[in-house]
């Protein structure tokens, strides 16, 4: 996996969990992954050495993983957002009964049925 797909993934991961991450932690995640500063800049801006930036970035990488793998929200809502397009679909197919089967099926695995 390429580094910009990874730097992708991880920004989604920020979008679901990031609020659970330190300040500091969400400092420097935004500051790498959303301003691009570098590690040496980061470290300037925060009075802190470049390891000390770098260790916090791969925490907050290994916790982000961590949170997704418990909690899965990212993989759950591309799963219902998947399925909501397909009942789009079904509608506009004119085929009411089964967006209406689609839609009770979803609202039955969101309920934990």
């Amino acid at each position: 996996m390429d580094e910009l797909v990874k730097n992708e993934i991880l920004g989604d991961l920020y979008a679901y969990y990031g609020k659970l991450l330190t300040k500091n932690q969400q400092d420097y995640f935004e500051d790498y992954y959303y301003n691009d500063l570098s590690l040496g800049e980061i470290a300037l801006n925060h009075q802190v050495s470049r390891q000390a930036v770098y260790d916090n970035l791969r925490r907050c990488r290994k916790l982000l993983t961590n949170y997704e793998e418990k909690l899965h929200m990212q993989r759950d809502y591309n799963d219902i957002e998947q399925k909501l397009t397909k009942i789009s679909v079904t509608i506009k197919e004119n085929q009411s009964a089964c967006a209406l089967s689609q839609i009770e099926q979803l609202l039955s695995k969101m309920r934990g049925e």
